[in-house]
């Protein structure tokens, strides 16, 4: 059964052009055959994006600023706590580029750079009961790491997150991930979030339908849905 995604209305009020994209895999190998394929899409997305961007910065893309206005209205600094993307758009032009983590993360982070849409991935065997993005009433936890050490935070209340029964998976909407449901190269089911605010359906859609063409390719036999643009 496919997992269940619920958005809350307060979240529809706070960001009407909101919409997702939703890639299930199952049956993955989560070491899709080793790094090396996935090392070179890093590479690739690094250059689409300079393309893209044709010198600009990352935040002064319309998608970008939509982002932005978004974060603004739940009372988080842009310009601090970036969206996934932008932040991974910044590594990306940097001096060290992108970083290497696991194969299923530098995938999706690859495809989150070419296309400029936040992207997430979550093991799906490790979310418990479905996926619903809310604004936070402050006393959920999130497990996160810091100095490399595991802790639990709590998020500020009204703030965007996507939680699960057990708790926040996801903090400010897709600026940090927990560590609980991460994905890992051991992942054998996995959950991908393509988040955007209108009009970039047809970027979420493309960015979709490149995330499952890759996995398919890079893990024969696994079992690829998608599901979407949903608001």
């Amino acid at each position: 059964m496919p997992l269940s995604l619920t958005v809350a209305d307060e979240v529809r009020a706070l960001a009407p052009g909101f919409l997702y994209v939703a890639v299930e895999a199952r049956g993955l190998d989560g070491t899709l055959g080793g790094g090396d394929a996935t090392a070179a899409l890093l590479d690739d997305a690094a250059r689409r994006l300079a393309d893209r961007l044709g010198g600009r910065p990352p935040h002064e893309d319309p998608h970008m600023a939509a982002w932005r206005r978004a974060y603004s209205a739940f009372g988080a600094k842009p310009s601090r706590t970036r969206n996934s993307a932008e932040a991974l758009a910044r590594r990306a032009l940097a001096d060290g580029g992108l970083p290497r983590i696991n194969p299923l993360v530098d995938l999706y982070n690859a495809v989150s750079v070419a296309h400029l849409v936040p992207l997430g991935g979550e093991d799906a065997d490790r979310i418990e009961g479905g996926m619903r993005l809310v604004r936070a009433r402050g006393d959920e936890p999130f497990a996160t790491t810091a100095e490399g050490r595991p802790v639990e935070e709590r998020p500020e209340p009204g703030e965007v997150v996507w939680c699960d029964d057990r708790g926040v998976t996801c903090r400010r909407w897709n600026w940090r991930q927990g560590v609980r449901t991460r994905l890992t190269a051991e992942s054998g089911n996995a959950l991908f979030l393509l988040e955007g605010m209108s009009p970039a359906d047809g970027a979420l859609q493309a960015a979709a339908e490149e995330l499952a063409g890759h996995l398919e390719r890079l893990s024969p036999g696994a079992r690829i849905t998608l599901a979407g643009p949903a608001f």
